[in-house]
């Protein structure tokens, strides 16, 4: 009997992904708070999440190696962020505190995430060996 590893991780798998994504791009917020004109990204983490989990994706069959490959990408999720104050004046809509915050609540979803697969992976490893 095969073991389907993308029904035994389900979306959790795709979850680190975007998790791992979601932190470079508050990191980036982060690192550019002092960037005059920065405006601040944000990622709809449920709606780039539901598109992981559709694999959606677009593009053209190559029927000879002269044409072009043609492939399109949707939207990975990153957005530029509605502003809850106004600039500071020279066009950056970092809130530093905001962001902080946001990394440390996606840190810690990442590790829940990341311990629940462990333990998937632990669980599958005993079922394979039979429990030695």
């Amino acid at each position: 009997m095969a073991i389907n590893l993308d029904k035994a991780f389900g979306l959790h798998a795709d979850g680190l992904v975007l998790r791992s994504k979601r932190a470079e791009v508050i990191a980036s917020n982060i690192a550019n708070a002092d960037t005059p004109g920065y405006k601040a990204k944000g990622m709809d983490f449920q709606k780039a999440l539901a598109q992981a989990s559709q694999r959606q994706s677009m593009g053209m069959t190559r029927t000879n190696e002269k044409h072009f490959d043609v492939r399109m990408e949707l939207n990975n999720g990153v957005e530029f962020r509605v502003p809850d104050q106004p600039d500071t004046g020279d066009g950056n809509t970092v809130d530093v505190q905001v962001e902080r915050n946001l990394y440390l609540e996606n840190s810690l979803e990442y590790q829940s995430s990341f311990q629940f697969l462990n333990g998937r992976i632990k669980g599958l490893k005993k079922a394979i060996t039979g429990g030695q």
